[in-house]
């Protein structure tokens, strides 16, 4: 076996035991959202941003100030309302009378980890605020480019049930999202953790950082050293394309999304410390990766179908290569 091999090995190791740390110290704050967890994990490793779609209540705010500090990341939190500004996002410029000239006061989208609360509720031109940060990692005020830190994730929230008084996400910022991830209502066992583990104080006080921002961005680069065989990357685009012919689908799955959903896979490996992508990777994240990108007929929304119904219906439907010639095929080479 060639060393090249033995420093791949030890590299994912490595990386499993960091990702199983940070997993490790949010699960001691929050309650039963492994999955969820998982999912954040995925779209940081991507250098993603996920939406967080969920009523109140159930953790959504807990769970990301908990990542943030595992990872000893700056965070911010900006409650979006119908009369927030585009400045109130990126800052802004203020005239200073002591050295007669303007001074550039940066707004709260200049951190590391960023909580956009109800960002439906934020006009369409406040909104919009967000989409150079997350897709550029840079913020261009009077004229002037300033770029953001590293690592740069948005965690956006919305109630998906009230309705009035909301600006809905357009389908170009929606794509934005690599990730869209739903919490749910706790187990009763869990809902009773939650009361034990909150019945004295904030466990959240007692929550401390396991990894640096820098091993965020050296785990960032390892998520493109993961292998996908050419027969899970065939039974992807399997899955993406197929999105496109479903006659309940006006619009499918784009390129980009196949790129989110194959980086997505890489990224699900990594942090289950495995060196290669599996059809359970492709699987476990197609519905997360490419429902909220869908967008049904008229008809089949009458009908009541949903684009997660769509997504599993297009899962079920896709044949799955066998799982040990994906497995090989996936595996490092001997040097």
């Amino acid at each position: 076996m060639g060393s090249g091999m033995v420093g791949s090995g030890m590299e994912n190791q490595a990386g499993d035991e960091q990702l199983g740390r940070i997993r490790a110290a949010v699960g001691r704050v929050v309650v039963g959202k492994e999955e969820a967890v998982e999912q954040l994990l995925v779209a940081l490793l991507c250098r993603g941003h996920a939406l967080l779609e969920d009523v109140p209540g159930v953790g959504k705010t807990l769970l990301a100030r908990s990542l943030a500090a595992t990872m000893a990341c700056s965070f911010r939190r900006i409650q979006f309302t119908p009369d927030v500004l585009p400045s109130d996002v990126t800052g802004s410029s203020v005239f200073d009378q002591r050295s007669t000239s303007f001074e550039f006061r940066p707004g709260p989208i200049f951190t590391q980890i960023l909580l956009a609360d109800e960002i439906n509720r934020a006009t369409p031109r406040a909104q919009s605020a967000l989409l150079e940060a997350m897709e550029e990692r840079q913020v261009t005020v009077d004229g002037e480019t300033r770029a953001l830190p590293r690592p740069f994730l948005v965690l956006a929230t919305q109630n998906p049930v009230e309705l009035e008084g909301t600006f809905p996400l357009p389908e170009a910022q929606l794509d934005r999202f690599l990730v869209r991830v739903t919490l749910g209502y706790p187990s009763a066992e869990e809902e009773d953790a939650i009361l034990r583990r909150f019945e004295r104080d904030d466990p959240f006080a007692r929550i401390e950082a396991v990894v640096t921002p820098e091993d965020v961005a050296s785990l960032q680069e390892r998520r493109g050293e993961i292998e996908v065989s050419d027969p899970v990357r065939a039974y992807l685009l399997d899955v993406v394309r197929a999105t496109r012919t479903d006659e309940r689908v006006a619009l499918g799955a784009s390129p980009r999304a196949a790129l989110a959903l194959h980086r997505a896979s890489q990224a699900r490996a990594l942090v289950q410390g495995r060196p290669h992508v599996l059809p359970d990777d492709v699987k476990a994240l197609a519905r997360p990766v490419l429902a909220h990108r869908l967008l049904l007929t008229a008809q089949a929304r009458l009908r009541g179908d949903t684009p997660e119904g769509v997504i599993a219906a297009v899962v079920d439907s896709v044949a799955v290569p066998v799982e040990d010639e994906a497995r090989l095929a996936g595996a490092p080479r001997a040097s």
